[in-house]
């Protein structure tokens, strides 16, 4: 594995979008379920997509997967330590609830 910069290459992709009252996603599946690691980054390459309200809709595209270097790897997995600690939210009042 490289130090700073790992490989890319080009796969397949299936892309399902729904935007209904009982969901709203965006999934990306890569072909062979090629298995993603911290640092990795996937590119879908095509036209954004854009889905009215009660749309679904699913495509194939092709995605660059770039995989992440021995240093890059080992920056995210520490820095997702401390990124995660911003999604606590914790309010301490005097107030009783009415």
């Amino acid at each position: 594995m490289a130090l700073f910069g790992g490989q890319s290459f080009e796969t397949g992709c299936t892309i399902s979008v729904a935007h209904t009252a009982y969901e709203l996603h965006a999934h990306v599946e890569l072909d062979g379920n090629v298995p993603i690691g911290p640092g990795d980054r996937v590119l879908v390459h095509g036209a954004p997509v854009t889905l009215p309200f009660g749309g679904e809709l699913t495509l194939r595209r092709t995605a660059t997967v770039r995989r992440a270097g021995t240093l890059e790897r080992m920056w995210t997995k520490l820095r997702a330590q401390f990124d995660i600690t911003e999604l606590y939210e914790i309010t301490f009042t005097s107030e009783k609830p009415r």
